[in-house]
């Protein structure tokens, strides 16, 4: 079993509230989330984008070594997640995450690249863990 962390400290209250989150590996030291940051654009970082990353960089790795898993030893894979938050009620909910794969993999046929993707989109931890609607368009160079 593996276990990795990540804190949350937020000062203040609703829009006037500042927070800064921090991971055990310390890739986010006191990086700053808040209002601004998450609905306005403004510089730091939110919730939603470090789960479109997380789930772009799961998505990739499973991919990885699934085709490694094939004998595979060369090739490129470049993936975006784009989560979608929308207004539920008074709150809110992740209702969507879009990947986009383009990938380079000398010497594979189409249905097998379709059938090794699929199998990564369905079985990398973090699509297990979101239940929301996961869509994906991958291209073969």
């Amino acid at each position: 079993m593996i276990n990795r962390s990540g804190t949350a400290h937020y000062e203040g209250l609703g829009k006037a509230g500042k927070g800064r989150l921090n991971t055990q590996s310390g890739v986010l030291t006191e990086a700053r989330y808040d209002f601004g940051a998450r609905f306005e654009n403004e510089p730091g970082t939110n919730p939603e984008e470090l789960i479109a990353a997380a789930h772009a960089g799961c998505f990739t790795m499973a991919l990885s070594f699934a085709l490694a898993g094939t004998g595979r030893t060369d090739g490129t894979l470049d993936t975006k997640a784009v989560v979608t938050l929308v207004q539920d009620g008074d709150g809110f909910t992740i209702t969507k995450s879009a990947l986009t794969l383009v990938a380079s993999i000398p010497g594979i046929e189409q249905a097998e690249f379709d059938e090794i993707v699929a199998g990564a989109k369905v079985n990398c931890p973090v699509s297990k863990l979101l239940k929301c609607e996961i869509t994906l368009d991958a291209t073969l160079q």
